[in-house]
């Protein structure tokens, strides 16, 4: 996770300075070029204090811990204290999905292993919560038949063969196991006859999206390090083993990438791996986040990974089932400065309201997060610095990052889940701390950020050791929740307790197009403020999240309008349609239910199932 100087070739008029920055780096010796995350920072206490300082006023917004209220008693392992390996420091996957179809989000908890544990065969098992309908959940994961035992690291969810029930790919040191919902509250592992298994290959994220649009969710899958457990690295043994220049964990430099995975969806339950034929990361780098988004608006999907110590890539789709990759010239693969970033968490969001997604991402402490503000003309902008999103990063290590609006005010904040990769920081006076406090940025409507963190709650102002993040409304009450990963603890689930703002709530379903909806872009006009989303449930870091789209109305009672262009072409326009509502809207249908606000209550809710097969 230790970045290196690198040219950054988009524009001309940076071509000079591109060359002088190279010509300046060649004549260095091999320990300068390295990242700056191995020289002590100064300004470590400053930034922090001065986010403190900003969120002194009174929040518009507080978060509670109601894990251990809601029966969540998962514990994530992850090797040992030390971290000596690097497998050890990147576990904590996430999905929420409900693979009930009772219309309440559903949890699922990707458990890691321990080197000793994983040699063994001794398993830590993953959990599954079902959701109660009462603010609990209850653990169902013995009779769910997701019992595959190894070292877990990512999962996502979406529908893969159409039918309606939410399925789940999991990522592992060795490979990947996909489970069929079979629509009874148990799961199968259909991994060798899908075809799907990345066997030998340690992922971590993955991501379901359709990018032919053909109606049939793929696949991509992001691959870390090849390692043998036989021949591992030891802790302080290389010239990438160092941090600050004390002894930590190797890697992911000096260590053999994985290269990541494509896999098409045939239609039939099985997949075609399509990686070589549609050159996808060549240059195998260390991958950690997946992104499915339409940066150009055509109606295909692009994709976006997020590398550590790597250039970060952009795929554009080219509506005929090909890729390009345009990073460098789009202006998403290196820092504002020409250099290689660690890449984590990602997510996508249009956060100044103007049609267009933006993408963020989370980055390694001793650097700023990205905030690429999408231009309109295949190019992004990292404006990170100026909208107050950057600075305050800095002394972080960012994991999970997700968009959401948690004041429902109609901006899109952001929420960045934090915690160091080496313990050892600990022993020494670096201004950084393993366990570090989440980060939650409020936006200001003017294309400027408030980091408002120490204010929002107990919760957010202690420090964790955070990886993956979600976001649902995990009670049914309008509000956007967050569930964060703890590495070697009990995950966060952090109830929101805004007081204010009406909301709108959208579930697609796809006829011609996939079944979730996945790829379609809903655009939604109320008070005078034009907000659009696009679906889909994985991003972060190695998570997935509510795939129904959330929209704050701010004091509007009601949308005027909402329009939805579905990825196989077709658009839907309906309104007007009453806030605090969820609508449940089928491509070429219009709106078949409308669930209005009812909180979470001791009796549960009445089943939603009919809502999940396609309509003719």
């Amino acid at each position: 996770m230790r970045g290196r100087t690198s040219l950054r070739l988009r524009f001309p008029g940076r071509w000079v300075a591109a060359a002088m920055l190279f010509l300046a780096t060649c004549a260095l010796p091999q320990a300068s070029q390295q990242s700056n995350r191995s020289q002590p920072r100064t300004d470590h206490v400053a930034a922090d204090s001065m986010s403190r300082n900003r969120g002194a006023h009174s929040s518009p917004v507080s978060f509670a811990d109601v894990t251990a209220a809601a029966g969540i008693d998962f514990s994530l392992i992850c090797g040992g204290p030390e971290k000596r390996y690097i497998m050890e420091s990147m576990c904590g996957g996430i999905a929420v999905f409900d693979y009930d179809n009772d219309g309440w989000m559903d949890i699922f908890l990707v458990n890691g292993s321990t080197l000793e544990d994983l040699r063994a065969g001794k398993c830590h098992p993953s959990k599954l919560y079902r959701n109660n309908h009462d603010g609990t959940f209850t653990d169902v994961s013995a009779k769910s038949g997701i019992n595959h035992c190894g070292w877990g690291f990512g999962a996502a969810a979406g529908e893969y063969d159409n039918d309606g029930w939410e399925d789940l790919y999991i990522t592992y040191l060795d490979g990947a196991v996909l489970y069929h919902n079979d629509h009874d509250g148990t799961f199968t592992d259909v991994t060798a006859k899908a075809g799907v298994g990345n066997l030998g290959r340690w992922g971590t994220s993955a991501a379901f999206g359709d990018y032919d649009n053909d109606g049939n969710l793929d696949l991509y899958v992001a691959n870390y390090v090849d390692l043998d457990l036989n021949h591992l690295p030891e802790l302080g043994q290389g010239p990438f083993c160092q941090y600050r220049g004390i002894p930590v964990s190797c890697g992911p430099r000096g260590l053999k990438g994985g290269r990541d995975r494509l896999y098409h969806n045939n239609g039939d339950g099985t997949f075609t791996d399509v990686s070589e034929k549609l050159n996808i990361d060549p240059n195998a780098y260390y991958g950690l986040g997946v992104l499915w988004l339409d940066y150009d608006l055509d109606g295909c999907l692009d994709l976006y990974v997020a590398d550590d110590s790597s250039p970060s890539m952009l795929y554009h789709g080219d509506c005929k089932g090909g890729f390009t990759e345009v990073g460098v010239q789009a202006g998403v693969a290196y820092s504002a400065d020409g250099r290689e970033q660690a890449g984590m968490g990602i997510d996508s969001a249009d956060y100044d309201n103007d049609g267009w997604p933006d993408i963020a991402k989370a980055n390694f402490s001793d650097d700023s997060n990205n905030l690429y503000h999408n231009d309109h003309n295949g190019e992004f902008t990292d404006l990170a610095g100026p909208a107050n999103f950057g600075p305050v990063s800095i002394p972080f290590l960012g994991f999970g990052l997700k968009f959401l609006d948690f004041d429902n005010d109609g901006w899109k904040d952001i929420f960045v889940a934090n915690g160091h990769v080496n313990p050892q920081v600990d022993q020494h006076s670096f201004g950084v701390t393993y366990a570090e406090r989440p980060q939650l940025f409020h936006n200001l409507e003017s294309g400027k950020f408030e980091e408002i963190g120490m204010t929002a709650g107990t919760p957010l102002a202690r420090r964790y050791v955070a990886r993956g993040a979600a976001t649902a409304d995990f009670f049914n009450d309008g509000r956007e929740d967050l569930l964060v990963s703890v590495l070697d603890g009990p995950p966060l689930l952090l109830r929101n307790q805004a007081k204010k703002g009406h909301w709108l709530r959208v579930k697609t379903i796809g006829a011609a197009s996939n079944h979730d909806g996945f790829g379609a872009r809903v655009q939604i006009r109320a008070g005078g403020l034009t907000q659009t989303a696009e679906v889909r449930a994985n991003s972060s870091f190695e998570s997935a999240s509510d795939s129904r789209l959330h929209f704050g109305l701010g004091a509007a009672t009601r949308a005027d309008s909402i329009a939805i262009h579905w990825p196989s072409g077709k658009t839907d326009t309906l309104g007007p349609e009453s806030a605090d509502q969820e609508l449940v809207i089928q491509e070429g249908h219009g709106v078949l239910a409308r669930h209005a606000h009812v909180p979470a209550t001791s009796k549960p809710a009445q089943s939603r199932q009919h809502l999940t097969h396609r309509v003719p």
